[in-house]
This record gives C-alpha cells, structure tokens and sequence, in this order.
C-alpha cells in the first residue's frame, strides 16, 4: 500500500545534513564497539561485517523516509534485529513517521520497533544481560517517542497558526474586494444619476426643436447652444466618473451637493421643465456634505423621473428640515395614464432607495390623488 505523506516538502540542505548527523553516532559507537571485537576475535569478522552493511543499507533507506514514512521505519526496525549499527538510521526514520503521520499510524509502529528490540535483546537466550538491555532499549525507545509526539504537536500548531493567518489573509482580500465591490456600486449609481439627467435634457431639448415650428432663429440657437451645454457637459462628468473607476478609488471631491440645488432647477427650467420649488430649510450651511450630496442626487433623479414619465408637466419640489429634525425632501408631479415606465423603468428609484438606506434615512413613493409622489427623509443631526 501506497503510505505516501501528503505533504513532501523538500527538505533543505541543513535539514538533510542533520538528520545524517543524527543517525551517525549510533553507527560510529558500535562500528568502534565491531572494530575491538574483531580485534580480539578475527572469527567474529563476518558478523561484524554483516552487522555493519545492514547500517549502511538502513542509511541508503532514510533518503525514502519522507516518501514512505511507515515502510521505511518498519523496514529500519526489522533491521535492528540483526544489525546494531541500524539503529541510528532507525531512530531516525521512528522519529520522522511520528512527526509527520497521526497517532493511529504511529502506535503500531511503536509496538513493532519495541518487539525487534525485544528480538534482539534475547536472539542470544534469557540471561541478566538481555533484561537489562530490554530496559536500556525500552526506555531510549519510549524517549524517542516522546519526542516524536512533541514534535508532532509543535507540527501541528505551526500548521494551525499558518491557516489561520492565511484565512486571515483571505477574509482580508475579500474585505478589500467587497469594499472595491461597493464603491464601483455607489459610483454605477453616480452614472445612472448623471446622465439620466443629462440625457432626459437633451432628450427634452431636442423634442423641442423637432415639434416647434415656430420659433424664431435665436431661440433656435439659444435650444441648439443648450443642447450643445449639456452634452459637453455630460462627458465631463461621465469622464470624471469613470476616472475615478480607473483609479479605485473614492468619488473625488468636489461633488454637488445641496448648495447646488438652486442652480438644478434653473437648469432644468432653461430646458423647459416646470419645477415649483417650496424651501424651507433652515441653517443649510449646517448640514453635513455627505448629506446634501444624497439630497442632491434625490432631487435630481426625482426630476429625471418626472421628465421621462410625466414631459411637460409641472412638477412641485418642496424642502424642509433643520439640525436635530432631519432633511425632508418631497417632489410630486401629475401622473399620466397609459405610460409605460420604458427601457431601465424604476431602476433610477432602486437607486435612490438604496443611497437613501446607506445614508441612514427612509424613502417612499405613491400615486396619491393623481400624483406621483416621492417622499424622502435623511438624518440631520443638531
């Protein structure tokens, strides 16, 4: 079976370096222990030979530890049985499974490693020498895994800390892309504002030249300048709208805001539109610009409205409010029967609905004795 860890990252050269290290001493230790055997005994040569090539092949086996961690930990424990130079290479590789593989993989590699020691310690028979070698091999073996299992825990919280910094990191960017995702929405609401009310102007404009017969060279001049205004107009303001989209960023000030409304509505009644004003507000200067920003483009899309549902009509915008009572914004016009709200019909009032509730006011609208009528609130602190 396949026990591949799923996570084969290479090791650096330092870390390589010290594993081999690692498995060293124990091969050293009983090589030199080999070498003053043989040295008293030539007949113990070939075992001493044998123990020393099943180290060096245990040693040639760690390079597959992080492939086949399980395999390879078994395979060095087996060896063990006949070979005390493996057991540097098999502390090793132990030490690795742990780390690298749960607790249920790893116990019964325990329990095999415990029982090659136990193989070892009495291959040459019960006497007092092999129970105290089984101690001394059991208590190294239970020190490894311990330090196994710590390794394995301190693996497993720089792991934790890692997901959570990248889920960190994540939630963050799609903070940041949610963020950009409403500003590009509050700037589409820009555009729909400019230039629908642009565009029902010129629309408006235009109508009149087309349907007059009777006017005279200079009003015809004065409507085509008109026309010629608003669209230059238009691309300015398009073109600063879609400046700041390039550079994702904020809608740039200066922005209109309520101080502007008074040169609205003379702009719409140079167009032709007939706009009763009632302003009652009090202490204007006072009102936050972020306010009389929203308040503007309410007006203005109320008027863009009229124009495109009900031309011609007269339309009546009253404005009232003053610090601590709110801004009220009211614009009604005759309704006709029969009009179709036509291509985009209402998205202009989804759009007013929608900067009305992020500014933290209410809006309304209904057909009352035969009017539309648009009713909005925002807040106004004193």
């Amino acid at each position: 079976m396949d026990d591949r860890t799923e996570d084969q990252q290479p090791l650096n050269r330092r870390g390589i370096v010290l594993r081999y290290l690692f498995a060293g001493p124990p091969m050293l230790f009983y090589g030199l222990m080999w070498g003053v055997v043989v040295s008293r005994n030539h007949d113990r040569l070939a075992p001493a030979l044998t123990d020393i090539a099943l180290g060096v092949i245990g040693l040639v086996l760690m390079h597959w530890r992080r492939r086949w961690p399980r395999s390879i930990a078994l395979a060095t424990a087996l060896l063990t049985v006949f070979s005390e130079t493996a057991t540097g290479p098999a502390a090793v590789a132990f030490v690795s499974l742990g780390k690298h593989r749960p607790l249920r993989q790893f116990l019964p590699v325990v329990v095999a490693s415990w029982l090659c020691l136990l193989a070892r310690c009495f291959s040459y028979g019960i006497s007092q020498q092999a129970f105290i070698s089984t101690a001394m091999g059991t208590a190294v073996l239970g020190g490894l895994t311990a330090f196994s299992l710590y390794l394995h825990r301190d693996r497993e919280l720089a792991a934790s800390r890692r997901d959570a910094a990248l889920a960190q990191e994540r939630a963050q960017v799609q903070r940041i892309e949610q963020a950009k995702l409403e500003e590009r929405a509050k700037i589409a609401h820009e555009m729909h504002d400019v230039l629908a009310h642009r565009i029902s102007l010129l629309s408006m404009l235009a109508g009149g030249l087309a349907y007059r017969t009777n006017l005279t060279a200079e009003e015809t001049r004065e409507a085509a300048l008109a026309i010629q205004e608003n669209a230059h107009q238009s691309l300015n303001e398009l073109r600063a709208v879609l400046g700041t989209l390039r550079r994702d960023g904020g809608l740039e000030a200066p922005q209109p805001t309520l101080a502007h409304v008074d040169a609205l509505f003379d702009e719409v009644r140079t167009a032709g539109q007939r706009v009763e004003v009632d302003d009652t507000i009090d202490d204007r200067e006072l009102l936050p610009p972020q306010t009389g920003r929203h308040a503007y483009r309410i007006v203005q899309e109320a008027l863009t409205n009229a124009r495109k549902h009900a031309p011609g009509s007269q339309v009546t915008a009253e404005l009232g409010g003053r610090p601590g009572d709110g801004l009220r914004i009211r614009v009604s016009n005759p309704v006709e029967l029969g009009t179709s709200p036509g291509p985009g019909g209402r998205l202009g009032l989804v759009g007013l609905a929608e900067r009305t509730r992020m500014a933290g006011g209410t809006i309304s609208h209904a057909i009352r004795h035969g009017r539309f009528v648009l009713d909005a609130r925002l807040p106004w602190e004193a």
